[in-house]
C-alpha cells in the first residue's frame, strides 16, 4: 500500500487567472474543473489524470487572500541554461509575476511570486534537474527534514534520495518527475498552507485503509470546514496540510 502525489493544490481568489498563469509558466495546458471552482493545469495534450509522470497543479477557489507570511510550501522551476533562466524570468514577469524577498540574499536563483503572491523560485541550471520537466521540485519548509522524509517516504511510493540535517530529498521510484525536498527553516507554521500536496491511492487500494495507515505514521485529522467531501484532509507531523483523494 502506498499513495502517489498527483498534484500541488494552490488556493486562490481567482482560480482561473492563477491557473492560466501557471499553465503559461510551465508550458502546460488549462483544464477546467467540473465544479467550476477549480482549474487543473497539466501537460499539454489530451486530458490524463492522474498523469503517469508529472505532478500537476490544481488551483482552488477560496474567499481569503494570501497573508504576508511566506508560504511554507513552494515550487522550484527548472532551467537548462543561464539564457533560459533569464528568458523565463522575463516571461514570467510579463505574465504578472513579481520579485519576492524572502531573505534569500545573493543567490543564483530568482525568487518571484505569482499574481496572488505565492512565492516560487526559478533555479539556475542544475544537472540534477535536467529530466524533471518544468517543475524541478516541490519544496517544504520544516523543523526536522529527516523526520519529514521518513514520514513522506512511508506515506508515498517515493523513495529517499538523500538526507542531511538541514535537507532531505525524495523522488518517484521510477526516477521521473519532480523531487520532493524538505528544508530546515526557522520559525513555525502560523497559518493554513496556501499550497499543499494532494495524494491518490492506486487502483485496488482502499482510501480509508490508506488514511488509517497515515494516522499510524503520525498524520492528524484536519477540519477546515470541508464538510462531507470525498477526500480526507490531514496534517503531517510538522503540521502541513495535505489531502488523500478518492479514486475516480
Amino acid at each position: 500500500m502506498a499513495l502517489r502525489p498527483v498534484h500541488v493544490n494552490i488556493k486562490a481568489l481567482d482560480h482561473s487567472a492563477v491557473g492560466r498563469f501557471w499553465a503559461e509558466a510551465l508550458g502546460w495546458q488549462v483544464f477546467s474543473g467540473a465544479s467550476g471552482v477549480t482549474t487543473y493545469v497539466g501537460p499539454a495534450g489530451d486530458f490524463v489524470w492522474p498523469d503517469p509522470v508529472a505532478v500537476g497543479v490544481d488551483v482552488v477557489t477560496v474567499p481569503e487572500p494570501k497573508t504576508a507570511a511566506k508560504n511554507r510550501v513552494h515550487l522550484d522551476l527548472a532551467t537548462t541554461s543561464a539564457a533560459h533562466q533569464a528568458e523565463l524570468v522575463a516571461r514570467l514577469r510579463a505574465l504578472g509575476a513579481t520579485p519576492a524577498d524572502v531573505g534569500q540574499g545573493d543567490v543564483p536563483w530568482t525568487v518571484l511570486a505569482d499574481p496572488e503572491g505565492n512565492e516560487f523560485c526559478v533555479l539556475e541550471p542544475r544537472e540534477i534537474y535536467r529530466d524533471t520537466g518544468p517543475i524541478a521540485a516541490v519544496v517544504v519548509d520544516c523543523a526536522d527534514p529527516p523526520a519529514m522524509a521518513r514520514f513522506w517516504s512511508a506515506a508515498t511510493d517515493w523513495t529517499l534520495r538523500s538526507v542531511a540535517g538541514d535537507h532531505a530529498v525524495l523522488r518517484s521510484a521510477r526516477d521521473t518527475g519532480p523531487y520532493l525536498e524538505f528544508l530546515r527553516t526557522p520559525g513555525r507554521k502560523t497559518a493554513p498552507d496556501r499550497v499543499h500536496l494532494d495524494l491518490l491511492p492506486y487502483p485496488g487500494d482502499d482510501q480509508a485503509a490508506e488514511v488509517a495507515r497515515l494516522r499510524a505514521l503520525g498524520a492528524t485529522d484536519l477540519d477546515l470546514g470541508q464538510g462531507d467531501v470525498p477526500w480526507t484532509c490531514l496534517t503531517d507531523p510538522d503540521g502541513h496540510e495535505f489531502c488523500v483523494l478518492a479514486l475516480p
